[in-house]
């Protein structure tokens, strides 16, 4: 079959235009900006992971934004209330509603209108449809006031934008270049920043609400007596002193009125202070309250925390004055960024944080390079071995493969983490799985006879359907994982993706074009494929069938044990599922692993669990998730940088990661419903190409693969997190892959041959294709084993997991699917034999 001009000037020109997408990655900085007109993309950008940096996910509290708009509307029905004369007391909140509890009809009447009108439209829902923020409703005495999910779901959207907007001016006070601040769901935002290594103080920044508000100091009142407060006024603690404060509940000047704020020192003490400038009515306000409290405190208040009460010595009239305390620069600097910025619409609630330094970023694109280098190397070498000068044709799709990915990636605008640098190496494995499909077909249509030509073409022909299925098998892991992952998972199943269908390309286009130009120029009549060594030796026919029974019973054993080992001693789950804290600190000297375990039990934090790396210069910490919310975690964490700078003064935070119990429940329910869903898509698409007993078989051997890789975790002890889950995911698609090769030769043989018995067919089919399992399994752990070995700890609850699965999916590929089946299959008959004559009987 020839190939059109067109098309091969198309592939030509897909071909160029990826490699100058994936150019701008290896050019220096100065050479890519002067060409920088020429080069249709930039270059991929670089995960926090790599270059080092912040990552946090902030949620906004719905019922901090529930609450608030209760207390709003509350002073609102209460001020209708007193425009009708009728006391304010009739109002309360009773949960999530107001309650107006008011005797007389003639009353109610009279003030049901003014609620009314305190609605606000929140859109339309269709057909010209006006619904409204509250829902407002008469029951004997009581009107009752309650907020509609309509109206709270537009004030979350409102108050998430408004957030990001606000966030965004924080975060440009700080001065972080390219930052990265958007919107997750309904309610999150995701703010990652770039170099950042500490990010202690954009915490602060971040998770302030900054409502700051100016009240009087009521001097009757002793803040520390053990009785409640007279009405109107608040015990409030003070921000820096750790005193208390009586406070009049009534906001004197509102911060809104603040027009300027500006971190400055006193010229006197040489103290950092904060400046603020208030606006025209701000000022008039300021100018009246200096002037008739002389003599008074006056709370500036934020957050409800006192930050200074200073007395009043003089009217002031300029509308400016300052913020002193127990201040250090840096926090002067972020209050008044706070302040400049606005207050936030609602509380903020960190839960999620992770941060890289960008030493170990570093350190992960020199091991990401290396080992990527390193499993190429293997797999081109493993290629020339098997094939010959034909694996060099070959190996030059697999280059094509990796420069397009690169290159695609960049046209995509995505962000390269390392388990992204881990998808690209194990596509490189993967991708040889095609090659050496087509390259054994055409050894077989050489044996059986056929010309150079005619070999060529029904081998890509032949090879395409099997190529096809088990693409297809591996793609929906890979797309689920993209669905439900986060983060640097999300960037391996893109890598994933975009391997699988580039190797479409690269192995059966390029490679074919290219092995068609060879035979034409050289004229060959037979094409064959010799290995590096000659010729090719045959392996020996098995009949798997025959020991069937002893395969299943050492696979069950091995799948009761791992179950086993599943309940213990259980798998060592990482924070992704469990919450908690990691942190990863360096020291220039060793580490005293006994002054620092001390050290942080005596924090009274749970269970700690150090482990020593880097020639006792580098320890990993991990503190269980602490009781309580996401502002718990927060907390210990700088417990315990605090503690780790006690007893290695000189040392320095490589890697931090909070988890809240929001995010863990949430990523171990993503992550397992993502198996699932794997599994159950796998079966509909087998039974659709194939038949049900294929369908059942595979999903059953799939179910044996998981559980003995499960057993593998819990024996091991390797963090079972995302990143294991990405692997289970690939090991599910890879097994597939592997039962689609070896179904699709019995499919093949079945129509071929219609009367053998179906355990010689089976036995048949599977020697067939067992060269094949063999060397694409070699190819696949070759690109992995580097990794597994240099990759660092990011990737290696990726790495071994994943080759322990392709030995294992490559041996019950052989030994358990073909048992399984011929089960099936004579089960079947078995079943419709026995219901034949039942349903003769009946006709007769």
């Amino acid at each position: 079959m020839r190939t059109s001009k067109w098309a091969i000037l198309a592939y030509v020109a897909v071909t160029l235009f990826g490699i100058l997408a994936a150019l701008p990655n290896v050019l220096p900085l100065a050479v890519q900006q002067q060409y920088a007109a020429f080069l249709p993309v930039k270059p991929v950008t670089l995960g926090l992971d790599l270059k080092g940096g912040s990552h946090l996910v902030l949620e906004v509290d719905a019922a901090g934004l529930r609450k608030a708009r209760l207390n709003t509307l509350l002073d609102d029905i209460r001020g209708a209330l007193r425009g009708v004369r009728l006391p304010t007391s009739s109002a309360r909140i009773a949960g999530d509603t107001i309650a107006v509890k008011i005797p007389d009809p003639a009353d109610r009447e009279k003030v049901m209108p003014k609620i009314q009108e305190l609605a606000v439209q929140t859109g339309t829902l269709g057909f010209g449809t006006v619904t409204s923020d509250i829902d407002v409703t008469t029951a004997d005495d009581t009107i009752t006031v309650k907020l509609t999910e309509a109206g709270l779901t537009e004030r979350m959207t409102a108050a998430v934008d408004q957030s990001l907007e606000i966030i965004r001016r924080r975060v440009d006070q700080v001065g972080v270049a390219e930052p990265l601040i958007q919107r997750v769901g309904s309610d999150r935002i995701l703010v990652q920043l770039p170099g950042l290594q500490d990010p202690t103080h954009l915490r602060e920044l971040l998770g302030s609400t900054a409502q700051m508000s100016f009240h009087m100091v009521d001097t009757s009142v002793d803040p520390n007596s053990p009785n409640p407060p007279p009405r109107g006024v608040d015990i409030l603690p003070g921000a820096n002193d750790g005193g208390k404060y009586a406070v009049e509940s009534r906001v004197a000047i509102a911060g809104e009125r603040l027009a300027d704020a500006k971190a400055g020192f006193n010229q006197q003490t040489n103290e950092p202070i904060v400046s603020f400038t208030f606006d025209s009515q701000g000022a008039r306000q300021f100018a009246e309250i200096t002037r008739d409290n002389v003599g008074l405190p006056f709370a500036i208040v934020l957050d409800d925390k006192v930050l200074t009460a200073p007395r009043i010595n003089e009217p002031i009239t300029g509308g400016q004055g300052q913020i002193s305390g127990n201040f250090t620069a840096q926090e002067a600097t972020v209050l008044s960024a706070l302040l400049r910025s606005g207050a936030l619409p609602a509380p903020l609630t960190i839960i999620e944080e992770r941060s890289v330094g960008p030493n170990l970023g570093s350190d992960s694109i020199r091991m990401g390079i290396y080992t990527g280098l390193a499993g190429f190397a293997l797999v081109v070498t493993l290629m020339v071995v098997l094939y010959g000068a034909w694996g060099m044709i070959a190996n030059l799709g697999l280059l094509l493969h990796t420069i397009l990915t690169v290159g695609v990636l960049g046209m995509l605008g995505s962000t390269l983490t390392l388990p992204g640098i881990a998808g690209i190496i194990l596509g490189i494995g993967m991708a040889v799985d095609a090659n050496i499909l087509i390259n054994a077909r055409i050894r077989e249509e050489t044996e059986g006879g056929a010309g150079a030509m005619k070999a060529l073409d029904i081998g890509f022909n032949k090879a395409y359907a099997t190529i096809i299925d088990s693409n297809v098998t591996t793609l929906s892991g890979t797309i689920l994982l993209f669905m439900f992952g986060t983060g640097p998972v999300r960037g391996f199943a893109i890598t994933m993706m975009l391997g699988i269908v580039i190797s479409m390309f690269t192995s059966i286009t390029v490679v074919r074009l290219a092995m068609r130009e060879v035979v034409v120029r050289r004229k060959m009549k037979k094409l064959e494929i010799p290995s590096l060594f000659g010729g090719v030796p045959h392996l020996p026919q098995i009949s798997f069938m025959k020991g069937r029974f002893v395969a299943i019973g050492m696979s069950a054993f091995l799948s009761v044990s791992s179950v086993i080992l599943f309940f213990h001693p259980g798998l060592n789950y990482g924070i992704d599922f469990v919450g908690g804290i990691q942190v990863e600190a360096t020291s220039k000297n060793e580490i005293d692993l006994a002054k620092l375990r001390g050290e942080l039990e005596g924090l009274h934090l749970g269970e700690v669990a150090l482990q020593e790396f880097g020639q006792n210069k580098s320890v990993l910490i991990r503190i269980q998730r602490q009781p309580g919310g996401e502002q718990e975690q927060t907390v210990a964490l700088n417990k315990i940088k605090d503690s780790v700078a006690q007893v290695i003064p000189d040392s320095s935070f490589e890697r931090t990661e909070v988890v809240g119990p929001t995010i863990s429940a949430e990523l171990a329910r993503s992550g397992f419903l993502a198996v699932a869903l794997a599994m159950l898509a796998i079966l509909l698409y087998i039974w659709w190409r194939f038949e049900w007993h294929f369908a059942v078989g595979a999903i059953a051997v799939l179910l044996l693969d998981i559980t003995k890789t499960i057993g593998f975790f819990a024996l091991t002890g390797i963090d079972f997190n995302l990143t294991a889950i990405a692997a289970l995911l690939t090991m599910i698609g890879y097994s597939v892959n592997d039962k689609v090769v070896v179904y699709d030769r019995m499919r093949e043989n079945l129509r071929k041959y219609k009367t053998m018995p179906f355990s010689d067919l089976i036995d048949m089919s599977i020697n067939q294709v067992l060269a094949r399992c063999i060397f694409t399994s070699m190819a696949t752990a070759f690109s992995l084993v580097p990794m597994a070995i240099w990759g660092g700890d990011a990737v290696k609850s990726f790495a071994w997991p994943m080759i322990f699965g392709v030995i294992v999916a490559t041996t019950s590929s052989i030994y358990i699917g073909g048992p399984i089946l011929l089960f099936l299959s004579r089960w079947w008959k078995d079943r419709e034999a026995t219901r034949a004559p039942g349903t003769e009987l009946a006709k007769s």
